[in-house]
């Protein structure tokens, strides 16, 4: 007894360490079980709340999907297309996109790409049955690889693969699907058909839901992409000057540095629109009218406007690192140019936001030519103060290459400042914005591109080797 008394403890302390362990497992579990459910579910808000957008397409995706398979469940409707139902659900699955012209796009290329390639199938399963079941195969086989070569290589053209590259893979899909399957089988033409009406079925419901509940439009994202990154750059330029030229500060809070990097940052988004604005573009022409966005409505002008922004924000991006690499600003030379140069920043932040709100209001810029007049007096007064500077007792690197830079940066600017203004000028006569004059001629605005390029061009030899003895290369072209 006395032996085995000592062994019981032992056990019994073992199985109260085992227990404990395993209580503290499944505490820190669930604690990590918790920890995760709440990531989850900030990340399901934080998608919900970006764009709310979002819940409603999740819904119509699943309502489209319930529709379509009516067809399936419904035993009256089932018999009448069989099998060939499934390709209505994965037709919506396919093309139901987030905006009304992704959804149309596809769509439409499916159901013209479908009927086209099933059309030229049965054709020429109808021709090759003509020659005995020797030549069937061989013909069958060539006009596969044929029709697919030849679609696949039309796939590369830029306006097809922009627009209709979809609609190519779909049509050799069919196609190929056609052109086996009808080897040897009688009832090619039933199957066919009813594979068309219900992808067809498909396209229509995806067509409707995305049309008429909650339309999610790519041309309003695409018309408030543009006046958001021209909003962009007037906040960089409306802050520019008393960043640069205004003194540090080493005792800013976290919320002020925070607020600062944001606008400061802001303009970096517009580097990487292209895609985003072409993808958009494309899109929009899809769309019917909606809106303020009649039909025929200039949605490729959009691209030109985008381009002008996108040269204005790589100008930008330099002053940027003027920003971040100052080096003595309360230097003689940056005194005797900060106030030119503080009103060209200032001016020109002020342009750009009545540009903005011309865009995001359509409405002709009535005020936009006075600022552009303002800038080039601003350039013009900067020019002067840069003549009457002498090198005598400067460091040259230091003292004049970075004040030098961002002067010749902010006279850049107002060039790409009118450039943008043309562009947007020339889509509100376009577009018949409000206040735009209906019986404005093109040729003028191909006038007044000559002139800026001229005036810009003269603007830029402000710097030139032989007042400064060294001029700062710009690369942002």
């Amino acid at each position: 007894m006395d032996i085995a008394e000592p062994a019981k403890n032992r056990e019994k302390a073992i199985a109260m360490k085992v227990i404990i362990y395993g209580w503290c497992w499944l505490k820190e579990l669930s604690e990590r079980c918790k920890k995760l459910l709440v990531e989850f579910n900030n990340k399901v808000k934080k998608v919900g709340t970006d764009d709310p957008r979002r819940v409603y397409h999740s819904f119509k995706v699943g309502l489209a999907l319930t529709l379509v398979s009516l067809l399936y469940y419904n035993k009256p409707l089932y018999g009448g297309f069989g099998s060939s139902t499934m390709w209505a659900v994965l037709t919506v699955v396919v093309v139901f996109e987030f905006s009304v012209g992704a959804t149309l796009s596809k769509g439409i290329n499916r159901g013209l790409a479908t009927f086209a390639a099933g059309s030229l199938g049965l054709g020429v399963h109808f021709l090759v049955s003509l020659t005995g079941d020797i030549g069937e195969p061989v013909l069958l086989c060539f006009s596969v690889f044929l029709l697919a070569a030849a679609s696949t290589f039309t796939r590369f053209f830029p306006g097809v693969k922009a627009r209709y590259d979809y609609g190519m893979v779909i049509f050799i899909l069919t196609f190929s699907l056609v052109a086996v399957s009808a080897y040897k089988t009688d009832e090619i033409l039933t199957i066919a058909g009813e594979r068309l009406i219900t992808i067809l079925i498909g396209c229509v419901t995806c067509a409707v839901i995305s049309i008429f509940l909650f339309p999610v439009w790519a041309g309003k994202d695409l018309h408030k992409l543009m006046f958001l990154n021209i909003e962009q750059l007037a906040v960089f330029l409306d802050g520019f000057g008393g960043e640069y030229f205004g003194p540090e500060d080493n005792k800013e809070n976290e919320n002020a540095i925070t607020v600062k990097k944001s606008f400061l940052d802001g303009y970096k988004k517009i580097l990487t629109s292209k895609n985003e604005e072409e993808a958009l573009t494309n899109f929009a022409r899809w769309e019917p009218p909606h809106g303020s966005f009649q039909f025929n409505y200039p949605w490729k002008h959009y691209l030109a406007i985008g381009k002008v922004t996108r040269q204005c924000a790589y100008r930008v991006e330099e002053l940027h690192n003027c920003i971040t690499s100052k080096i003595n600003a309360q230097s003689e030379f940056v005194k005797l140019i900060q106030a030119s140069c503080m009103e060209l920043s200032k001016e020109s932040g002020t342009t750009l936001q009545e540009l903005s709100a011309a865009v995001k209001q359509m409405t002709y810029p009535k005020g936009v030519p006075n600022h552009i007049k303002n800038l080039k007096r601003t350039a013009s007064n900067l020019k002067t103060v840069l003549k009457t500077v002498t090198l005598k007792n400067a460091n040259v690197l230091e003292d004049v290459m970075s004040g030098a830079m961002v002067a010749s940066l902010l006279v850049d600017i107002v060039g790409c400042i009118e450039d943008i203004a043309e562009s947007i000028t020339e889509l509100a006569h376009l577009a018949k914005f409000k206040g735009a004059d209906p019986a404005f001629r093109l040729e003028k605005l191909s006038q007044q591109s000559e002139n800026i390029k001229v005036q810009c061009e003269s603007s830029l030899q402000m710097f030139d080797i032989g007042t400064m003895h060294s001029h700062p290369t710009n690369n942002s072209d």
